[in-house]
C-alpha cells in the first residue's frame, strides 16, 4: 500500500541504523513490525499469574505405565 507520511528525517535515519535497514521503507516496516511485537508480548504477559495449569503428573505416569505394560505385552507374544 502506498502511503504518504511526513517523518522527522533525523528520527527515519536513526530508526534505519537501529534495525540494520537501509532504506525508508525497511526501516519503517522493521520498526512497525517491531512495535506489533513488543506489544504481543505485553498482553502475553499480562495473562501470568492468570492461567490455571493442572497438575497432570499421576496422569501421565499412569499412561506410561500402561504403555510399558503394552509394550512388554508385545514382546511377551513375539518370543
Amino acid at each position: 500500500m502506498k502511503t504518504t507520511f511526513y517523518i522527522d528525517d533525523e528520527l527515519l535515519k536513526s530508526v534505519a541504523e537501529t534495525v540494520g535497514e537501509p532504506g525508508e521503507n525497511g526501516a519503517v516496516n522493521a520498526a512497525l513490525n517491531e512495535y506489533l511485537r513488543q506489544k504481543n508480548i505485553l498482553e502475553w504477559m499480562s495473562t501470568w499469574g492468570r492461567i490455571i495449569v493442572d497438575d497432570c503428573t499421576e496422569q501421565v505416569e499412569e499412561a506410561n505405565e500402561k504403555r510399558r505394560a503394552f509394550l512388554d505385552s508385545l514382546r511377551g507374544e513375539a518370543r
